[in-house]
């Protein structure tokens, strides 16, 4: 089908057809939404342009814990890489996406955003919207998934706790369960402890809040542990101070691995041993989904990247 049938079919120009599709401003719902009607009826998608080069980026509304302390270092991974493929970037908070009807872009990004929440993205917009940070039990037209593989990060970050003789491995995860990625974390880590015959019960492996974390590492000294592993959030800031309060040292008494945070991980004391997403590699795949969309290229749903091992002092060597 060309474009020429639709505007027949929608009773408007192939002109007025070429609008809807480009997103300008000065098309009434109405009209969108028969164009985009009849051109999901008969399966329609057109070809994005080769000189639209603006792709929204959608970020949290609010602070988002285990989110929000990942959003910055994603989106500047983003501003490094969009613009040096030609692409101009316009940053639009999540509660404002009204917005997106009266602008022109060719893709859009979202962080740590609910792909459930877009699953009725192509009903609107003929563009890829591409969500980071997330999984999605099912497919959505024309929405992407980048994600780290959460399941490799969990099992890298106990491999290196254990290879270096941890035998009671505390595990708090941080947020709560059913939200973000708590729990596939929870699930890849149990599944590791008990592949290797470690201790994996509720009493080790817990989730936690930034104001839970005092006390959930408390009960997990008197369970006696030698290793704590905290993926998502401050936890890294967290666990530290909580230990140095019960008189704990990092890594003589406890090791510790924690999620990377740029600006405070390599300066605590000990600087600390994390797991990080490979931010760059995120970036260059979202590139690369518009890249190819706009290519008329197929491009996988799903692109899933191993996470980093980030070695510094906060894990005590096997012969400590």
């Amino acid at each position: 089908m060309k474009i020429q049938e639709i505007a027949r079919l929608a009773g408007v120009s192939p002109s007025t057809v070429s609008r809807v599709f480009s997103h300008h401003p000065g098309i009434s719902e109405e009209i969108r939404e028969r164009v985009f009607a009849i051109s999901k009826q008969y399966s329609y998608h057109p070809r994005l342009s080769t000189k639209q080069r603006n792709v929204v980026i959608i970020t949290p509304y609010q602070s988002v814990y285990p989110v929000q302390c990942c959003v910055e270092m994603i989106l500047m991974a983003l501003t490094r890489e969009l613009p040096n493929r030609g692409f101009r970037l316009e940053i639009l908070p999540q509660d404002n996406l009204e917005r997106l009807d009266a602008i022109q872009f060719c893709a859009a990004a979202a962080i740590g955003a609910e792909p459930k929440d877009f699953q009725n993205w192509s009903d609107r917009f003929s563009v890829p919207l591409i969500i980071l940070d997330r999984e999605a039990k099912r497919n959505f037209p024309e929405v992407y998934l980048v994600r780290s593989d959460e399941e490799q990060g969990m099992e890298l970050a106990l491999a290196h706790l254990s290879g270096c003789g941890c035998r009671k491995i505390g595990c708090i995860i941080h947020g709560t369960p059913g939200t973000g990625n708590t729990d596939i974390r929870c699930e890849a880590i149990r599944r590791f402890l008990r592949k290797k015959g470690l201790p994996a019960d509720d009493s080790l492996v817990c989730f936690g809040r930034d104001e839970e974390y005092l006390e959930i590492i408390g009960k997990l000294l008197r369970h006696k542990i030698d290793g704590l592993f905290c993926p998502g959030g401050s936890g890294g800031i967290l666990a530290a101070y909580a230990l140095s309060l019960f008189g704990k040292q990092i890594p003589e008494d406890i090791s510790l691995i924690a999620s990377e945070q740029t600006f405070f991980s390599r300066y605590g004391t000990p600087p600390q041993t994390t797991i990080t997403p490979d931010y760059a590699a995120m970036a260059s795949a979202v590139a690369d989904v518009i890249e190819d969309r706009i290519a008329g290229r197929k491009h996988p749903v799903r692109t899933v990247l191993p996470y980093l091992l980030i070695r510094r002092e906060s894990v005590r060597t096997s012969a400590g």
